[in-house]
């Protein structure tokens, strides 16, 4: 794919939603931090009805150290492995306490130091709680950047280096919000809307489907 057409394809993402972000609900480093660690294999609807329930009660790493683990647990116990990402989050709680102040670090090194915080996690809060222009690839990300051609690789680093290298630098800040969003409700994983998807014109995916 050339950049002229990369190009199109973001210009039109950013058209129909100037301002995307995460469906996770947060208002501070901390709440994003905690939401995304208690996202993995559950969808964003479940987290923020837990963090619906946890955030009025502990909203801050010393205040969930001091709910403790027990508490912790009840509050977000309709979220799957909820036992094993409440003992993160305790520890990551202590961690920040213990080393940053209270504070979410802004740094790669010092957030991927954390426990249960992994590159995609990083990615993440750098990119939407600091303004990093970074790249969080989960698996939206890697289907679509496959498929449309935008980003090929055989693994998540890969289609990572290579947005970086090719999504045109106007769109980067918010290009892996849009990849997420037209995973999750356009380029979906078994039948694609291709139909009602407003880059299909520009898209390589040779399977595509008549399905709005």
């Amino acid at each position: 794919m050339n950049a002229q057409k990369r190009h199109e394809i973001f210009a039109r993402l950013q058209a129909e939603n100037p301002h995307p972000t995460t469906e996770l609900n947060w208002s501070t480093p901390f709440e994003l931090l905690a939401a995304v660690l208690l996202s993995a294999q559950a969808t964003d609807v479940g987290v923020n009805k837990a963090t619906a329930r946890l955030y009025p009660v502990a909203n801050t790493p010393q205040a969930i150290i001091d709910l403790g683990i027990d508490e912790l647990k009840a509050h977000i116990k309709t979220i799957g492995l909820y036992n094993t990402k409440a003992e993160n989050l305790m520890k990551t709680c202590h961690m920040l306490v213990n080393l940053h102040g209270g504070e979410v670090p802004n740094t790669r090194q010092a957030l991927e130091a954390l426990p249960g915080v992994g590159r995609k996690t990083a990615n993440v809060i750098l990119n939407t709680a600091f303004g990093q222009p970074t790249m969080a690839v989960d698996t939206h990300i890697f289907r679509v950047s496959n498929r449309t051609g935008i980003a090929k690789g055989k693994d998540v680093v890969e289609v990572e280096q290579k947005l970086l290298r090719h999504v045109p630098k106007a769109f980067l800040q918010d290009a892996h919000h849009w990849l997420i969003l037209h995973g999750r409700y356009t380029c979906i994983a078994r039948k694609p809307r291709c139909g009602s998807c407003i880059i299909e014109d520009l898209c390589d995916y040779k399977d595509k489907t008549e399905i709005a």
